[in-house]
């Protein structure tokens, strides 16, 4: 606890830090016609979850090295591009050596090759429906939390990760989230943060995946999987570039057109998560049979609830 309890402390002067930092370089998110905040904002405010994880490389002697290298990877590209903009080729080119690196430390290219192809499927797209669907103050936080919550409950009597990693990227979520979740953030994740975040969880997944032999966690992300999956369905057949900047989710019609409370959308979309992923620690116990009818109900009635829920809004809020 008084380990937690320093790392804590020194994260969030970490954070203050880079504040510093990001002011000092006019490191800022200025809101425009698809923003859904209304002034100037610190961006990378989410580097602290990278933070974590490298304190925890640090005092573990550094276990999991392929892992950090593809982290770090990650982080510094997405950091960069949050200040500059790079072009879409160089992000691709580091995504996929980070993805490449993580695949080699769960000893995917020990497997037979639709192990590593799906593998780097999932990883490559949780990661940007993850940075897609940080668009409202707290979803990122709030979501982490959830996914983050629900590998630690698992972790206590399954032992698939070294649980500090875990902790010390979810004391990061927590300092973030008490300068992000309020009506007027301080800071904003930036891509640094929500790609960070979400190769981490993505680590910790897919190696309770790999040792437990069960598929079925991954409704560990199945909110942000039907939001992000029916939006890019939905604009592609409306024929729109999927890879620019929209505000075409759920959860931005909620809070931009319907005007529902953005703290709430957050706080709603984190809580759905985490009863789901209850269930699903629950249901992974009982045959394949079982799980597969589970799964493919939660599936189908998210689906439903979602297509209803957004048509309704877009109906009703939305100006053609």
């Amino acid at each position: 606890m008084v380990l937690y309890i320093v790392v804590f402390i020194l994260l969030l002067i970490l954070e203050l830090y880079y504040f510093k930092v990001a002011d000092y370089y006019n490191i800022i998110d200025k809101p425009n016609e698809r923003s859904s905040h209304s002034v100037v904002t610190l961006r990378g405010g989410g580097i602290v979850f990278y933070f974590g994880a490298m304190i925890y490389f640090v005092l573990s002697g550094c276990h999991y090295p392929w892992f950090f290298g593809g982290l770090t990877l990650m982080t510094t590209i997405s950091f960069l591009d949050d200040i500059f903009t790079l072009s879409n080729k160089i992000r691709l080119i580091v995504h996929f050596a980070s993805v490449l690196l993580m695949a080699y430390q769960l000893d995917l290219f020990d497997m037979p090759w639709y192990y590593l192809f799906s593998g780097f499927i999932v990883v490559v797209g949780v990661i940007n429906a993850y940075n897609f669907m940080d668009g409202i103050n707290g979803i990122t936080g709030c979501y982490s939390l959830a996914v983050g919550g629900l590998l630690l409950m698992v972790n206590q009597y399954s032992g698939f990760v070294e649980q500090d990693l875990l902790v010390f990227s979810l004391l990061g979520v927590l300092i973030f989230m008490y300068f992000n979740f309020r009506s007027r953030a301080k800071c904003f994740a930036g891509d640094v943060g929500s790609v960070a975040i979400a190769y981490i969880l993505l680590f910790a997944l897919g190696l309770l995946i790999l040792k437990s032999g069960n598929l079925i966690y991954i409704l560990f992300l199945s909110i942000y999987g039907i939001d992000a999956v029916w939006t890019i369905l939905q604009r592609l057949s409306r024929r729109e570039n999927i890879f620019e900047a929209h505000r075409s989710h759920l959860y931005q019609f909620l809070g931009n057109e319907a005007g529902v409370n953005k703290l709430l959308i957050s706080f709603f979309y984190g809580f759905v998560q985490f009863l789901i992923g209850l269930l699903v620690i629950y249901v992974s116990r009982e045959s394949f049979q079982v799980q597969l009818v589970f799964s493919t109900t939660i599936l189908s009635g998210l689906s439903i609830i979602y297509l209803i829920v957004k048509r309704t809004v877009i109906k009703k809020y939305v100006k053609n």
